[in-house]
């Protein structure tokens, strides 16, 4: 959207607002549809994205909104193959308007939390049903609040209608930047991009610091207390310390205490934690600050081997990541 508007061009978008039963996309599903027919994303194919669409082109042109519901039924299966069973809500609307909340266009806003330099935003769009019918009812943002996951929640009902939300959050791919290039560094690399994580690894060593070391991750061969310095972080960057010693893990966390790091965990013993938080504290460091760093890192699942610290360190990093605090004690 945001290189459609800087061309000049029009174009509309098309969301699964809700469903019902079984569908071949989910609620937050989108696709964008340009002034030359080209499209980006999905609603599920066959003739009922085709219909979208449609409507998606007759809004571009003409104004307004179209809110209609897709029966996925047998007559429907014929046609597009989508013998699904449920239904679909899809909202098309003009690019223009589905980026206006307030009065105010919200696209440099939704293009900073989707790279991750800001926090992560809530479209929140109200729907009114009233039978099989549906119709728009209004838009909201806001800082996103729990899982980044598009989600409907019934807001309001009478016995005349029923008021959902859509809540579509908008955020940048998470990335983990492990400080370090052990051998639970490379355990929690592994386990982070199971979890579809972005990796840098920062190490000065340069035979832990190869490449083929850590495929898939970013790399940098450097000292890492002056890299963790140098690094800008991000709303869903997760930073974990795990060097191969006390007092590289200490100079690398007085470092990242004066970035802008949300998450910064420490591995190792809660002694070392002890004379680290001391260490910080005679270099400047207040106590929020200190109490802020996770350290051990990772929810207390019992496990010793690089493989189980590691899954108990990306266990915590999702955690925090879906703004959840029950934390293991």
């Amino acid at each position: 959207m945001a290189s459609l508007r800087k061309a000049g061009r029009s174009f509309a978008v098309a969301t699964v607002v809700r469903t019902h039963g079984s569908t071949p996309q989910v609620a937050g599903a989108k696709l964008v549809l340009d002034d030359e027919g080209q499209f980006v994303g999905t609603l599920g194919g066959g003739c009922v994205e085709a219909d979208a669409m449609e409507a998606a082109k007759i809004v571009m042109a003409k104004g307004g909104r179209s809110l209609q519901a897709y029966e996925l039924t047998e007559d429907l299966a014929w046609n597009s193959g989508l013998v699904c069973g449920g239904t679909m809500w899809i909202l098309a609307e003009r690019g223009d308007d589905a980026l206006m909340v307030d009065g105010r266009d919200v696209l440099d806003d939704l293009v900073r939390a989707a790279a991750g330099t800001a926090q992560p935003l809530a479209l929140r769009t109200r729907f009114r049903r009233q039978g099989k019918r549906s119709e728009f009812v209004a838009r909201t943002i806001e800082p996103a609040d729990g899982a980044p996951t598009p989600r409907v929640v019934r807001v309001v009902g009478t016995d005349e209608h029923n008021d959902d939300e859509l809540i579509d959050v908008i955020a940048g791919k998470p990335r983990v930047v492990i400080a370090g290039g052990g051998h639970v560094s490379l355990a929690i690399m592994r386990q982070a991009q199971l979890l579809d994580f972005e990796v840098t690894v920062l190490e000065d060593r340069p035979h832990f610091a190869g490449k083929e070391r850590f495929p898939g991750a970013t790399v940098i061969e450097a000292d890492v207390a002056e890299t963790i310095a140098s690094l800008t972080y991000g709303w869903h960057t997760f930073l974990v310390i795990a060097t191969r010693g006390h007092k590289m893990d200490a100079d690398c966390t007085l470092a990242a205490v004066k970035t802008g790091a949300r998450y910064i965990g420490l591995l190792g013993s809660r002694r070392k934690k002890v004379m680290i938080d001391e260490f910080l504290r005679e270099h400047g460091v207040d106590d929020d600050r200190i109490e802020s760093i996770r350290s051990p890192v990772g929810l207390n699942l019992g496990g010793r081997t690089p493989a189980e610290i590691a899954l108990a360190v990306m266990a915590e990093i999702t955690q925090a990541r879906y703004q959840s605090e029950q934390r293991i004690p």
